[in-house]
């Protein structure tokens, strides 16, 4: 998933972003809510994770105007307000889950991946499309009785194509959804990624699922009959 994380305190911030960066999530931090608030302007994102106490705008500030947008991933907001007021008022500017701080960490990833398996090609700690089947645990590609090992990258193109199936993404979709912000690669990078997943596809008899659109982008479309 592409993740925001806004949080002001770097000792909770920093050991937020690195466990989800571990579990190959890809991560753009914010300082402040201005901040944040830009890259919601300009970036798409499968999570939002937002203080509520942010400088300049606050995180329920944020979360009731990204609601008020139209938006629809999922929020998870974390504070030091403990009240059942405070938490009522983060629920109803358009939160989905609420922890208070300071969070176990554990507790934290927990519930990040309950969020996550809301869509419904979430099948536990599994994404499938037909009978190809993502295991976000261990990274690794399953179709019938083969499995292949993904890298990270392989991994989060995958991700995100199951996410959006028979859906057309654009190159710069693509590049924000699996770029940190800042991070942004070599201008072939993208098209080399998709011919490496070709590869791991081709192992599982899927290599076509992946179509290039020309001008455009991809999209994951498995041909008729094929399953």
């Amino acid at each position: 998933m592409k993740i925001l994380l806004a949080e002001d305190d770097l000792a909770q911030r920093e050991p937020i972003q690195t466990a989800l960066m571990r579990e190959q999530h890809v991560v753009d931090a914010a300082t402040d809510g201005s901040t944040a608030q830009w890259f919601l302007t300009s970036q798409e994102y499968d999570l939002l994770i937002l203080d509520w106490m942010l400088p300049q705008i606050s995180g329920v500030d944020l979360c009731r105007q990204y609601r008020q947008a139209g938006r629809a991933a999922p929020v998870l907001m974390l504070t030091a307000r403990q009240s059942v007021s405070d938490r009522i008022a983060g629920l109803d500017a358009g939160a989905d889950d609420y922890l208070v701080k300071p969070a176990s960490l554990g507790e934290l990833m927990a519930r990040i991946r309950a969020l996550g398996r809301r869509p419904f090609l979430w099948q536990g700690d599994v994404l499938s499309l037909e009978d190809l089947r993502l295991h976000l645990a261990n990274l690794t590609l399953e179709r019938g009785q083969t499995s292949v090992q993904l890298s990270k990258r392989e991994f989060q193109l995958l991700e995100y194509l199951l996410r959006h199936p028979h859906q057309v993404l654009t190159h710069d979709q693509l590049h924000n959804a699996l770029w940190e912000w800042g991070g942004e690669p070599e201008s072939n990078a993208l098209s080399k990624l998709v011919r490496r997943l070709r590869q791991r596809l081709k192992a599982v008899e899927a290599s076509d699922w992946v179509e290039t659109i020309y001008g455009m982008g991809y999209r994951l479309h498995p041909p008729s009959g094929c399953c």
